[in-house]
């Protein structure tokens, strides 16, 4: 053990350990959630101050030495080599300076050791002197979450996008396949079986839109703007290095906050991307519990499709196939929301100058952004690749349709329709039985009528 000192007296440290005295009283303190903030936060904390020792030796405020010791343990930190250095709880100090100064003390004690000190002496490297130089935890932080997110939504969007093709790729394979339509879960006009895939393509297209829409609001940065956002203890050209730096080291388009006061106290921009995951979740919700009911018996339910089968169904039934994925995804999607639920309300939560909920607005946003990353992948791979269609069950289930009654109006007239819907009824034939049989329609006549019931996308 070392002893390790600060304003509050001294503490014992691990030898081995790479964090400091803060770290170690943060441990003590919180442990609420018994689960540490994501490292994709951490790691995001990590590229900033490496931009942060950037800017301050391109301004003089940092000799090169320390600044290429700092830059050389940030690069450690994100190839994954102390990724157990970061252990502090979710629930913490509202800014998350828990985390911040965890990470300042781990790239402080790295780079002092590559100067040949010791872990925890501060006279070579600093964590707030040298590594957090010209930054506050409240603007550091939300900066974090924003480069977190923008990462994210990398990975989501290719899934994403497989995703979409996929369902575009059913919705050709299927786009003959005639079929009841449904509202209020009661028969109505005749759709194919392409176009129901056609419109989960176009809303998951929307969805993706969204995002990107609202990943486009993460793209403006207040780092550089400490305590309250003004820069207070910092060069007017500070912020522009940081950002420089950034943009060079990621391949985004940051952009320095327009208002830095506003960008510290206001969390929307990430209540905005929040919210666009939310409306993608309940997409991928109504979607999967579509399919769910389109494969659902298979003797005695719709089955109209069947879906992949990826494990036994039943511990009791055997042969029984569940649509699992779907519901694996619909408790996904439902886990989102959630999430959203806490997102929203933080960021409300925020008073005068500070918005003290970041650490579970950032936790939360990448839990979602992983959730349904993943999640659309398995649904592509697991499940809609894989779905077959029943087209003799579609064209059973057509031909029985209360729905054929609404196209045969334009021919027949609405109250002979309503006759005939009525014996149908009491007789047990379908309509187009008996059009047929009262020589109404030929069936030359009857089956155009049908094929135009599907629109001019068939």
């Amino acid at each position: 053990m070392r002893v390790e000192k600060d304003s509050m007296g001294e503490k014992k440290i691990p030898d081995d350990a790479w964090y400091g005295i803060h770290t170690s009283r943060s441990m003590d303190n919180f442990d609420a959630a018994g689960e540490a903030l994501p490292l994709e936060i951490i790691y995001a904390i990590v590229r900033l101050k490496a931009a942060c020792a950037a800017a301050n030796q391109q301004l003089g405020l940092l000799d090169a030495k320390r600044c290429q010791a700092i830059q050389a343990a940030c690069s450690s930190v994100l190839a994954g080599a102390h990724d157990d250095q970061f252990p502090i709880d979710i629930f913490q100090a509202g800014s998350g300076t828990s985390s911040q100064m965890n990470v300042n003390e781990v790239i402080a004690n790295l780079a002092a050791a590559a100067l040949g000190a010791k872990p925890g002496d501060r006279s070579t490297v600093h964590p707030n002197d040298h590594v957090n130089k010209g930054q506050s935890t409240n603007n550091v932080f939300p900066s974090a979450i924003r480069l977190a997110g923008l990462h994210l939504h990398r990975g989501l969007d290719e899934a994403l996008g497989a995703l979409v093709v996929a369902l575009a790729k059913k919705a050709a394979e299927f786009e003959t396949v005639g079929k009841s339509g449904r509202t209020h879960l009661q028969d109505a006009v005749p759709i194919t079986l392409g176009q129901e895939f056609g419109a989960y393509a176009r809303a998951l297209e929307k969805a993706q839109a969204r995002i990107a829409a609202a990943a486009g609001g993460l793209m403006e940065i207040g780092v550089g703007g400490n305590a309250v956002g003004t820069g207070i203890n910092t060069k007017p050209e500070f912020r522009a290095h940081i950002v420089r730096a950034l943009n060079e080291a990621t391949g985004l388009s940051l952009t320095t906050a327009r208002n830095g006061v506003e960008i510290t106290q206001f969390m929307t921009d990430m209540g905005q991307i929040s919210a666009a995951l939310r409306l993608l979740a309940l997409d991928l919700l109504k979607i999967t519990n579509d399919l769910r009911l389109l494969a659902s018996g298979p003797n005695t339910g719709l089955g109209e499709i069947r879906l992949p089968a990826v494990e036994p169904g039943s511990s009791i039934m055997p042969g029984k196939i569940n649509p699992s994925i779907c519901e694996a995804a619909n408790m996904a999607c439902i886990q989102v929301v959630g999430c959203d639920a806490a997102v929203s309300m933080a960021c409300g939560l925020g008073q005068l100058e500070l918005n003290t909920h970041m650490p579970l607005i950032g936790a939360n946003l990448v839990k979602m952004f992983t959730i349904l990353t993943r999640t659309t992948g398995m649904l592509t791979e697991k499940c809609i690749r894989g779905i077959e269609a029943n087209e003799a069950r579609c064209r059973k289930n057509f031909d029985a349709s209360a729905g054929l009654a609404t196209i045969l109006n334009p021919a027949i007239g609405y109250d002979r329709v309503a006759e005939l819907v009525k014996e149908g009824l009491a007789s047990g034939k379908n309509l187009k039985t008996l059009v047929l049989e009262k020589n109404l329609m030929s069936e030359k006549e009857l089956g155009e009528l049908l094929e135009a019931s599907f629109g001019p996308n068939l």
